[in-house]
């Protein structure tokens, strides 16, 4: 990417995501930083509505994570034909986003958000509902791993336990909440969710790489 002070950068994975004014300020936010996602724009307007984006619109169809080493995976006793799923949010509240990937591979299934002013645990519980609506219609049963005790239980009380306050900001965050809930309550499943085992396998597959 050439450097042009008349561009505006827009930095959706970083260590500060935002818009950027100068190449050298992208570079601080994105060079060395895991999954960084960030692209130039023409003006501040552009950026500032990409920004608030889903960001793969703007990036492309290269949606593939680094899928877990098979040293990761062979005799742990985990399940590669399966979904990962995970959230990231940089603050708390702060942006949220959350994806699933196939565990063996490391593709990307799907992502959505950033969405402002949530929590990581909405993000882990929205996660799991999205990957079990997925499934069910696509008539698929391969199991789903989280790394969140939390929203496992929020999914098996069909209700999300957050003590988030409702605001203007964050109207789309609580509507995907109502709709998630609704899902479980108006359907059944059989599909496994089961806990990552951080501690002996690592990361869970779908992590952003931001710790």
């Amino acid at each position: 990417m050439a450097k042009s002070e008349n561009k505006f950068y827009v930095v959706w994975v970083g260590v500060k995501p935002g818009v950027y004014t100068s190449w050298k300020d992208c570079q601080k936010q994105t060079k060395g930083f895991e999954g960084a996602r960030f692209k130039s724009f023409p003006n501040q307007a552009q950026a500032e509505y990409a920004l608030k984006d889903n960001m793969w619109k703007y990036l492309g169809k290269k949606k593939t994570i680094k899928p877990i080493s098979k040293a990761g995976i062979s005799g742990t006793g985990i399940i590669q034909d399966s979904i990962s799923v995970d959230a990231a949010c940089s603050g708390n509240p702060g942006d949220m986003e959350y994806q699933g990937v196939f565990t063996k591979t490391g593709e990307l299934i799907f992502h959505k958000g950033p969405y402002p002013d949530a929590t990581n645990n909405i993000g882990e519980f929205l996660a799991i509902v999205h990957a079990l609506a997925l499934l069910k219609q696509q008539y698929k049963n391969m199991p789903i791993y989280t790394d969140s005790k939390t929203a496992m239980s929020w999914v098996k009380n069909k209700h999300a336990k957050t003590k988030l306050e409702h605001t203007t900001r964050n109207n789309e965050v609580f509507d995907l909440i109502q709709r998630a809930e609704a899902w479980l309550k108006t359907h059944s499943w059989d599909i496994p969710i089961y806990k990552w085992d951080t501690e002996n396998w690592g990361e869970i597959p779908a992590d952003f790489g931001r710790k």
